[in-house]
């Protein structure tokens, strides 16, 4: 399944200027809200329930009940991340091998995908179950290739 909905919720929490978001937890989020967190987009990630973020109170909730809490951040009263935008969609997956992600975050163009501009990064997964969701300069890193999936910046 593609994150529409967590690109989209993020998106929109910037822009509406909220302070945080909760989103439905799986791997899958958890991992993509990792790496924005690591490249610097949000100040933190946490697990919570649907009333506030508290990993105490994960633990013992449903499953339908666990969220992920993150807290965005902003500069100068502005968005860190101004775009977030899907490459891989449904009716056409975007997969790359190492040179052409290479290629990629070098700044050319590559599979009608273009290139990354300083400050962007891209969201990879890759068939490597230990790191499935990785940072497309990580991916070239460690040599793995994947499917890229969305864009932030």
């Amino acid at each position: 399944m593609l994150p529409h909905y967590l690109c989209s919720h993020i998106q929109n929490a910037f822009r509406a200027r909220h302070q945080h978001i909760a989103v439905p937890h799986s791997t899958q989020n958890l991992a993509i809200l990792s790496i924005l967190l690591r490249a610097g987009f949000l100040s933190n990630v946490t697990r919570g329930t649907i009333e506030a973020p508290s990993p105490t109170d994960f633990l013992a909730a449903g499953d339908s009940h666990k969220r992920i809490w993150a807290d965005l951040k902003y500069r100068d009263d502005r968005p860190v991340l101004s775009e977030m935008a899907l490459i891989s969609r449904p009716s056409k997956p975007v997969f790359m091998d190492v040179g052409e992600i290479r290629r990629m975050c070098t700044g050319r163009r590559v599979q009608n995908v273009k290139p990354l501009r300083m400050g962007e990064i891209a969201i990879v997964k890759t068939k490597d179950r230990e790191n499935q969701w990785l940072e497309a300069r990580e991916a070239l890193q460690m040599r793995i290739p994947g499917e890229v999936i969305c864009r932030a910046w």
